[in-house]
């Protein structure tokens, strides 16, 4: 199994902005073979920034890069980038082979 995240710090008092933006997306990925399960997570807050991260199970590292390449990938992030004054800075991806 792999897992993959990506962590968004997003600006202070825009939290619900972004939990709307992950609501309404369509993430196309019952399309795609080997996909397990995605959650979205919300992390502590300071001053600075709130911590999310977007948490998906593959059954394989190869089935998660087969979907990076994917049609159904271009269609999930082709408006990712509509609000990005609410992101302090790009997703940090992390990307584990799931051993235990």
């Amino acid at each position: 199994m792999f897992i993959a995240m990506n962590r968004f710090r997003i600006k202070p008092g825009c939290e619900d902005e972004f939990l709307a933006i992950w609501r309404q997306r369509e993430t196309h990925l019952d399309e795609v073979p080997g996909f397990r399960r995605f959650n979205l997570l919300q992390g502590p807050s300071t001053d600075e920034h709130t911590l999310f991260a977007s948490h998906s199970e593959w059954d394989s590292r190869e089935a998660f890069e087969a979907w990076t390449r994917s049609e159904a990938f271009r269609k999930a992030h082709e408006n990712a980038g509509g609000r990005r004054d609410i992101y302090l800075g790009p997703p940090e991806f992390e990307g584990f082979d799931v051993k235990l």
